[in-house]
């Protein structure tokens, strides 16, 4: 969130913002567009600025800075091209239900109270009045002082929500220094530079723990890194190193539409209980509750063994959703 500006007198927001959304690397590309075409013309058409951070990370930062309705445009924009992608993406499919068009925005931590409000009245208004979802992050994004909010919906209710939540930062500015969020490289956790070679067979090790066949550490690798499916890694699952119970535990939380929560658990149990053992961490989910469409999804334990479980859940969404095959 940049400087505050003025307020229009007619109470519509005149300011210019700078808001940051964390994106995997196969929405980035959807953004970016063949020869970076999609994200030129989103560009040219807003009149925002848009900038994708650079590196290897499986998380990117995208960054939009302009004046206000610029900035609603672009969001606007960026929701409708993933709606479309949805749409493409379930026409080859089994699915019934579509799911909702889902965006993360990243906020000082100091300013995220101001966006729940007393008892949750803040973010409750927001919800009944966009017909968005809006999800405050528990704990700080790792080595930062920063929290994801997490927004779903159809385009319409995402960019509804994006103005209220703008208007809510605005009145309560970050107090203190921001540490900012930045995206590691970190397909796998605790395998280092330092994979080497094991005797003439090609597999690697990583310290203290196990040798991969080249082929499995390299699918694995590409899961973090291009967010696609996890293959089988033998006859273990493995759980990784630097995932250990020594290290600091928080929580995550996902919201998982109903007609998927079956591909995340598997034919009992079995995809859920090998994404427990290959990330290392703890994963509860939630009865079923009358009239809501999604399960909560619990995801505890270090950052590096959330990071994980993350990408093995979200992999096996977009397998189901593309029919692209599963585990």
């Amino acid at each position: 969130m940049s400087d505050k500006e003025d307020m229009a007198s007619d109470g519509n927001l005149n300011v210019t913002l700078t808001l940051r959304l964390l994106m995997h690397g196969k929405e980035v590309g959807s953004i970016i567009g063949k020869k970076g075409e999609t994200v030129k013309k989103m560009r040219e058409e807003s009149g925002a600025r848009i900038n994708i951070s650079e590196g290897s990370s499986p998380e990117r930062i995208v960054t939009i800075t302009g004046p206000t309705e610029g900035i609603f445009r672009a969001f606007s924009m960026i929701a409708q091209k993933f709606e479309e992608d949805i749409t493409a993406a379930m026409t080859n499919s089994n699915v019934t239900s579509k799911p909702p068009v889902t965006l993360r925005l990243v906020f000082p931590g100091s300013q995220c109270g101001s966006l729940i409000g007393k008892g949750g009245s803040k973010i409750k208004e927001i919800r009944e009045t966009t017909g968005a979802q809006v999800q405050v992050a528990g704990d700080m994004l790792p080595d930062s002082t920063e929290r994801a909010v997490t927004i779903s919906g159809t385009p319409q209710a995402i960019t509804q929500c994006v103005r209220h939540i703008c208007s809510v930062m605005l009145e309560s500015p970050p107090k203190g220094a921001t540490i900012p969020y930045r995206p590691k490289a970190m397909p796998i956790p605790g395998a280092h530079a330092v994979l080497a070679p094991q005797h003439s067979a090609q597999a690697f090790a990583i310290p203290g723990q196990y040798a991969f066949a080249h082929q499995d550490l390299t699918k694995l690798h590409q899961l973090a890194m291009q967010h696609i499916p996890l293959p089988s890694l033998g006859q273990s699952n493995p759980t990784f190193p630097g995932l250990d119970a020594s290290a600091p535990t928080s929580s995550q939380e996902l919201a998982i539409p109903n007609d998927f929560i079956g591909c995340i658990i598997g034919r009992q149990g079995s995809k859920i209980n090998e994404i427990r053992q290959v990330s290392g961490a703890h994963i509860k989910i939630a009865s079923a509750t009358d009239g809501s469409a999604v399960r909560q999804v619990t995801i505890t334990g270090s950052p590096a063994s959330i990071s994980v479980a993350q990408y093995l859940i979200n992999a096996r969404l977009s397998s189901t959703l593309t029919g692209l095959g599963v585990l």
